[in-house]
């Protein structure tokens, strides 16, 4: 007679690990959601170095010197001249369209003038609302625009005479992520922030599930009664699998882009099994509070997803506002992240590290106790409990007529308490939420480190310009490099500038005095805000000791201009002129919220839903049902917020929702049609939750389209999300109207009809299915 299983640890984790092979879901959720977002991320940053950003050039000048200029232009690596307008009207219709990311302008009379002294101006614009191409563009423009000037120069178009007094340059000097790479910071960043999501939610799907189809009574049972041994039982098939998950990643870093790992491996490896620890137990505990599945992984969905820009990934933890610093601080993420970067990308010493260790562990400890307590708390109650397989929450009669199917949809909605709050509840709260960690839009202030090796009154104005410029701040005057390197390490100082002996000597000599600039390159967003305002704090002050002892407007002045630089090279930012993060990727990510949320919303209603007599009008009637339910969110994420937050709002409203009507439409087709082959309302929100992330960047928004292989921009058309952010963010944020986002809209009605096709013929299938078997 075979002997009854013993209650403990071991029959826990036998009955969790057996449930596991049998779910269809958890699967899927465990390897294939992580698996597919390595996939795709690598797909999406094969290219690491953006080339072929689109210009269009206005040359009002034509000839020989500004054929020069152009072909200065052409002959940069990262950019191509995809087009030559006849004027600045033409040209920013090119922008707004997309057509191009950047302008060059070469006014009239522009070789004359160069001739005569006059210094006259070349104006390059570029598109900011991109962000991250916005970096690239103008940093291509203006090296190919100054190397053009020097160029003119040396060949005699410009009669330049010795200088009065030297200048200053700064050279920039990257003491990790030399080569600047963008793609290599966010892959090794990506990649955990996917993985903590799809962690949290498996704990918390796992953990559900005993309140919705299992038997919370009978886990209980298997741990004998022992809460720690429950949940640790439940939740190590999920730490095995998970840490199997790592290695991959590990070796995708690693092995694919090779990013090398510099720091300290045991540190990190242990930091690694506190971070799976930390997130598994809050999703466990999110689960036990709610006592719902779908609540459960609503809530926990909350907090995971924007978890990237509260951990400091996005825009950096020093410029973010009270709130988003404070509750940032709550997330294992943040520490982990901020390990990651310190010990695999800096190589910082071990007691650099150890306060993010000691968060991290402290977080994994706090959330393991109270997943802990609050089972035990709940026990008693399991007892006596009976989990029942529940039905339909909202069972309704079908309706035959469009008009009863509309009035049923939103019956079905309000009365819902999952889908109300997915479709009503959570756009409001996100729309709050999520902009927080970015709000402040732009870093001031950013602490630095001067070591004035000249100690002279030209490094005293140093010093005070650095101070007076806004963006930087001297935070440590250090004696030696060494003393200032340490301070970086230590995260007292973000950067470096070194005044060499014999500075005021060579400038007063007339030469060019190079003051090194030491900075760390793994935050890019750090690196380029810092080095772009110690740049322009010393050219300001290289200008004024060009111009010693002359009036600023007068003639003395202009001739040392132009005898340093024959041509006037402004480089001119368009939408989003301040550089604001916020403005850059709030919109996109409001476009995206709208999506996923109802994406999830129509999936729950179609598992288990309207038993369509006739599926015609019941698809198009429910289409149009979410349509009229989403104008709340689309007039709060298009029309209100962006005008709170102060973001640009340059688009008629006709045309925001011309262009939000198909994305809608598509979005609730694609849910229906997707919904009919889930069988429970949960799996539409653990795979859309699980996704959301590599789904902002195969848009072609935070990573430039130009970066993104053909196939990868092909295959992620499969979401409508693609042609409304592209769509929406051109009419609102840059002014376009509908002819110049034709593309878009034509596509979202595209995708609108394929869409309701996929769905009328799912609606049959679930018909047939229901009549028949």
């Amino acid at each position: 007679m075979a002997s009854v299983p013993k209650p403990g640890f071991r029959l826990v984790v036998t009955r969790e690990w057996r449930w596991m092979l049998r779910d269809r879901v958890m699967p899927i959720l465990v390897l294939g959601v992580p698996l597919l977002a390595v996939i795709v991320l690598t797909a999406v940053f094969s290219h690491q170095v953006m080339r072929g950003l689109g210009v269009v050039v206005v040359d009002d000048d034509r000839t020989p010197t500004a054929a020069t200029f152009i072909e200065s232009v052409a002959a940069s690596p990262t950019l191509a001249i995809v087009a030559r307008p006849a004027d600045l009207s033409a040209a920013a219709r090119a922008i707004r369209s997309g057509e191009a990311g950047a302008a060059v302008y070469i006014p009239a009379n522009f070789e004359r003038d160069l001739q005569a002294g006059r210094r006259p101006q070349v104006t390059a614009f570029y598109n900011q609302q991109a962000l991250t191409a916005a970096g690239v563009a103008s940093q291509g423009l203006s090296d190919a625009l100054h190397a053009a000037a020097s160029h003119v120069a040396a060949a005699g178009h410009s009669a330049p005479s010795r200088h009065r007094i030297g200048t200053l340059a700064v050279e920039q000097i990257a003491l990790t992520n030399p080569e600047r790479n963008y793609a290599q910071y966010l892959v090794r960043a990506l990649l955990p922030v996917v993985l903590h999501i799809v962690v949290a939610i498996s704990a918390g799907y796992a953990v559900g599930s005993e309140f919705r189809r299992r038997s919370l009574r009978a886990w209980l049972a298997c741990a004998g009664g022992n809460p720690i041994t429950a949940l640790a039982g439940k939740l190590t098939p999920l730490f095995i699998l998970f840490i199997g998950m790592m290695g991959v990643l590990t070796l995708v870093i690693e092995g694919v882009f090779g990013i090398p790992f510099r720091g300290d491996l045991p540190m990190m490896l242990v930091a690694a099994l506190l971070f799976l620890i930390a997130y598994l137990a809050l999703g466990a505990l999110l689960q036990l509070v709610t006592r719902e599945l779908a609540t459960g992984l609503a809530l926990t969905g909350l907090i995971v997803s924007p978890a990237f820009g509260f951990a400091g990934v996005g825009f950096p933890v020093i410029g973010m506002n009270s709130f988003a610093q404070y509750f940032g601080a709550l997330l294992p993420l943040r520490w982990y992240m901020s390990m990651l970067f310190g010990q695999a990308a800096c190589g910082l010493p071990v007691q650099a590290s150890a306060q993010p260790f000691a968060a991290l562990a402290c977080l994994a400890a706090l959330f393991v106790i109270l997943a802990v307590w609050r089972l035990h708390a709940i026990q008693p109650t399991a007892r006596s409990a009976r989990t029942l397989e529940r039905g339909p929450e909202d069972p309704a009669l079908p309706q035959r007529d469009f008009g009863g199917v509309f009035a049923t949809e939103w019956r079905r909605v309000l009365s819902n308490r999952s889908v109300f709050s997915t479709l009503m509840l959570a756009p409001l709260i996100y729309g709050i939420y999520y902009p927080q960690p970015y709000l402040t839009q732009i870093l001031h202030e950013v602490p630095v480190a001067v070591v004035d090796n000249d100690l002279t009154h030209l490094s005293q104005d140093i010093v005070q310009a650095l101070d007076a410029s806004g963006t930087v701040r001297v935070a440590v005057r250090a004696q030696t490099l060494e003393e200032a390197r340490a301070a970086l390490q230590r995260g007292k100082v973000f950067a470096i500038l070194g005044i060499p002996p014999g500075t005021e000597r060579d400038v007063l000599k007339g030469d060019i005095a190079h003051l090194p600039f030491y900075a760390d390159a793994t935050y890019l967003l750090i690196f380029k805000a810092t080095a772009a305002g110690v740049a322009s704090a010393v050219a300001t002050l290289s200008a004024d000791l060009t111009s010693l002892g002359a009036r600023s407007e007068g003639s003395l002045a202009k001739a040392s201009l132009a005898s340093a630089s024959p041509a006037d090279i402004l480089i001119q930012p368009i939408f989003n002129p301040t550089g604001g993060y916020a403005s850059y990727i709030v919109p996109a990510a409001f476009v995206l919220i709208i999506q996923q949320t109802l994406l999830m919303g129509v999936a729950m209603l179609t598992v288990g839903g309207l038993a369509a007599y006739r599926p015609l009008p019941t698809v198009i009637g429910r289409a149009v049902a979410h349509l009229t339910l989403s104008l709340p969110a689309l007039a709060l994420f298009l029309v209100v917020l962006p005008r709170v937050y102060g973001f640009s709002t340059l688009g008629q409203t006709p045309a925001l929702f011309a262009l939000a009507a198909p994305f809608i439409l598509a979005t609730s087709f694609l849910g229906q049609a997707a919904g009919a082959w889930f069988k429970q309302r949960e799996t539409a929100v653990l795979l859309f939750l699980a996704t959301s992330i590599p789904q902002l960047f195969v848009v072609g928004f935070a990573w430039p389209r130009e970066a993104i292989p053909a196939p990868v921009l092909t295959a992620s058309r499969i979401f409508p999300s693609d042609f409304a952010i592209d769509g929406l963010l051109r009419v609102n944020q840059m002014g376009a109207d509908l002819n110049e986002v034709w593309p878009d809209w034509r596509g979202l009605w595209l995708m609108t009809l394929v869409y309701f096709i996929l769905a009328w013929l799912s609606a049959r299938w679930l018909q047939g299915r229901r009549t028949y078997g």
